[in-house]
């Protein structure tokens, strides 16, 4: 197996960069939830969070008057590769958002200590 390095984890899946001969890869992040990987650029992983919260909206927005109350079987959720959409749970959207998110929020921390540290 190849060696990682964890940026952040939930329950539902996990994201990390890929070490090759001990370096770590840092210009894509490995995303793996649901029995599904993408291997997103930092601009893709952006995209994808404001796809995600744009589904968030129209969930919120669809679910107030519906006697289901985000109860629905699934959505479509937009992905970052144009030719792949996934169908989710509100449960497994939000999941998303937070394993999209924590990874994003780790990433600019570590930039930032990274950078202060230099100095």
């Amino acid at each position: 197996m190849k060696e990682i390095e964890q940026i952040y984890f939930n329950d539902f899946g996990v994201a990390f960069h890929w070490k090759k001969e001990k370096k770590v890869l840092k210009n894509k992040v490995q995303l793996v939830f649901k029995e599904t990987g993408f291997y997103l650029s930092k601009e893709e992983l952006n995209f994808f969070a404001d796809t995600i919260d744009a589904t968030c909206c129209e969930v919120n927005a669809n679910c107030d008057g519906c006697e289901f109350k985000r109860k629905c079987h699934k959505f479509l959720l937009k992905t970052p590769v144009q030719q792949i959409d996934l169908a989710v749970s509100v449960n497994e959207l939000l999941q998303i958002k937070d394993l999209v998110e924590g990874t994003i929020f780790q990433i600019q921390l570590k930039d930032y200590l990274d950078e202060i540290c230099q100095n």
